[in-house]
């Protein structure tokens, strides 16, 4: 895994979030985790997924939505400022099931187990599925508010060699 940053529970920390430019003004309504529900959530649960990096909160979208509707649809990237105070960081070996942290199908299990972290912990730092050795942030919004703010904003500009089809 990739090491915690060292701030971690000592002051504020930086996530980062791709949105499509369309919905960047309602982003932290966390609509698309109320509406269809996420890894680690169920649906009619408001939860921010976010990413310790760039990267990863790109391929977390690109897993979804694949490369070339990076390419052709306006995208933000978003940079967000998380106090510390209430983290709780689950580590690999606490997943209850080894296959819920590999590619494939959700578990309704998996989405109950994430509520259940999300009903007692504001702030829930948790293995990346598409990045193995990476972290993601997730936000229940309800106990959240006024722990997170967005501090800067970008166009996002895909390399265009990540295009399928696409030869350098």
């Amino acid at each position: 895994m990739t090491p915690l940053p060292a701030a971690l529970g000592s002051g504020n920390l930086v996530i980062w979030r791709l949105e499509r430019e369309k919905y960047v003004p309602t982003w932290d309504a966390a609509e698309g985790a109320f509406q269809v529900g996420g890894r680690w959530s169920s649906k009619g649960r408001r939860v921010i997924y976010a990413s310790l990096d760039p990267a990863t909160t790109i391929l977390e979208v690109a897993v979804h939505k694949g490369f070339n509707v990076l390419d052709t649809v306006p995208h933000c990237l978003l940079e967000v400022e998380v106090d510390l105070a209430p983290v709780h960081v689950v580590q690999p070996s606490e997943i209850p099931n080894a296959n819920w942290l590999r590619p494939g199908t959700i578990s309704p299990n998996q989405q109950m187990f994430g509520d259940n972290l999300l009903a007692a912990h504001s702030l829930v730092l948790i293995p990346s599925v598409v990045s193995a050795h990476s972290w993601n942030l997730l936000i229940d919004t309800a106990t959240g508010a006024g722990i997170f703010r967005l501090q800067n904003q970008e166009r996002f500009a895909l390399d265009t060699r990540l295009v399928p089809g696409v030869h350098p």
